[in-house]
């Protein structure tokens, strides 16, 4: 028995067991949300192709190593650095989006405040909310197509460049005479910054989304690519149908109403409240 004992202790004692601290859990959580995102992000893009590709490659390598076929192998071992330099041009767009997707995160805004500095000027009235609505059903109800870009916090300055300047104050016979048939601004998006249309006949990424419906045409994605790519709130108007639509974190609702749509800007407009105004209201409310 004392034999045992002592195999047993030597045994063990020769065994490495490391420590475990709240480093090491900390560690594991932040490896398994990453690869959990990264194979979220495969699923959803094209690399999820290519990624079959790879393992029926892999497989085939393997298969060629157990066989000793040279040949193959020095032409794997030679093609592998070209093959990961492909990899990325192919997905670059996705790659680019990913990378788009992390700097919005409010994590980065809240740990490296870069913008803190910055004035709410892309905010904008409740004038310009009821012209909004106001053009928009105005052209529903006579299908006139219409793509209408509202800035955020992210800029939109890549994207107006692909316009033309209008730089004016926003109203709805503006918009309605910018969208109509046969004029020269008709195609493409208005992109609008705080009361003013900055730019017009602007081109917007198109969303490469599998799941949206094929009903769906180059405006309606071009809409949906520009939610994507930045946190702009898009109204579409359909010229086939006069249906009103947004998108919004690269979602469309469609089919929307006017109270809903103007619910909808009165969320993202970030209209500051007096605090005393709000006091001095539910002071009288209660008495």
């Amino acid at each position: 028995m004392d034999q045992l004992l002592a195999l047993s202790k030597k045994y063990l004692s020769s065994l490495y067991i490391p420590s475990f601290g709240f480093a090491d859990a900390a560690e594991i959580i932040i490896i398994s949300f990453l690869v959990y995102h990264l194979m979220v992000w495969i699923k959803n893009t094209r690399a999820w192709a290519l990624l079959k590709g790879i393992v029926f490659i892999m497989i085939f390598i393997l298969v060629a190593a157990l066989f000793q076929m040279n040949t193959i192998l020095w032409i794997a071992e030679n093609v592998i650095s070209l093959a990961v330099i492909a990899f990325v041009v192919v997905l670059q767009p996705e790659l680019r989006k990913a990378l788009e997707q992390l700097g919005n995160k409010n994590i980065f805004s809240s740990l490296f405040p870069f913008e803190s500095g910055k004035t709410n000027i892309g905010r904008f009235t409740d004038k310009t909310i009821s012209e909004i609505i106001k053009a928009t059903y105005e052209m529903g109800k006579v299908k006139t197509g219409a793509l209408i870009v509202v800035e955020q916090n992210i800029s939109l300055s890549e994207y107006e460049r692909t316009g033309i300047t209008v730089d004016a104050l926003i109203s709805s016979q503006l918009m309605i005479n910018i969208f109509e048939h046969n004029t020269p601004l008709h195609d493409g998006a208005v992109i609008i910054r705080g009361d003013r249309i900055v730019s017009a006949t602007c081109y917007l990424p198109l969303s490469d989304n599998r799941e949206l419906s094929k009903d769906l045409g180059t405006r309606h994605r071009a809409a949906v690519g520009i939610s994507e790519a930045t946190d702009a709130f898009t109204i579409i108007v359909s010229e086939e149908s006069g249906i009103v639509s947004y998108s919004y974190k690269g979602e469309i609702y469609r089919n929307v109403m006017a109270d809903e749509m103007r619910n909808q800007l009165l969320k993202i407009q970030n209209k500051q409240v007096d605090d005393r105004k709000v006091k001095l209201k539910r002071g009288r409310t209660s008495k």
